[in-house]
């Protein structure tokens, strides 16, 4: 694979998050130099082509894959014609496990569901379900998200404490964090859901 494939292979999968020169230089064992050489190339690539939808993004020296502008109206549509609509199962999946471990960020979602979410946590934002809870303090400084008060309106909550609780099995721990999965999060959240709806 070509260094340029490389490294917009590591854009897409980064997501929203980005990816910093220097952990791009370190996964493709490409000097810091050669690595700015090739993403000038792949900017110029994508500002070329205009039949491509993606443009290169960068802040200090973070880089993301980004639509560009002209893509903007169709993208606002996609993200909100389904707002009249049921969640989808990976987009609950997403939500329950920022409902019970926020504040959290991508790639911990990531890390529990076992695929990548970024796209799916982006959506839950646009519809307003999950907003920005600022950065954490490490290296990439990573985005942290929460639930929003539209997902306290949206599942007829007044507040998180009335969310159901978890069996012992999915709750966050030292121990079972790592074992816990985006699926154990959403069938506990489930059938407290629904256990609660029979007592009601």
């Amino acid at each position: 694979m070509s260094p340029l494939a490389q490294i917009e292979s590591l854009l897409f999968v980064s997501g929203d998050e980005g990816i910093s020169v220097a952990d791009l230089s370190a996964a493709t064992g490409l000097m810091r130099p050669a690595v700015l050489a090739t993403l000038e190339r792949l900017a110029q690539k994508y500002a070329a082509d205009e039949a491509s939808a993606l443009e290169l993004m960068v802040n200090d020296t973070t880089y993301r894959l980004v639509t560009k502008e002209a893509a903007s109206d169709l993208v606002k549509r996609y993200f909100e014609n389904p707002l009249s609509t049921s969640l989808s199962p990976a987009s609950l999946e997403v939500l329950v496990i920022i409902a019970y471990r926020q504040p959290i960020t991508r790639i911990e979602i990531d890390e529990i569901r076992g695929v990548q979410s970024a796209s799916t946590v982006q959506k839950l934002v646009l519809r307003r379900l999950v907003e920005d809870a600022g950065r954490l303090d490490e290296p990439g400084r990573p985005k942290l998200y929460q639930t929003s008060d539209y997902f306290l309106d949206y599942f007829g909550l007044e507040q998180l404490a009335e969310l159901p609780p978890l069996p012992a099995a999915a709750q966050p721990s030292e121990t079972t964090a790592d074992e816990a999965t985006g699926d154990l999060f959403l069938q506990a959240f489930n059938q407290q859901l629904n256990q609660s709806g029979d007592e009601a």
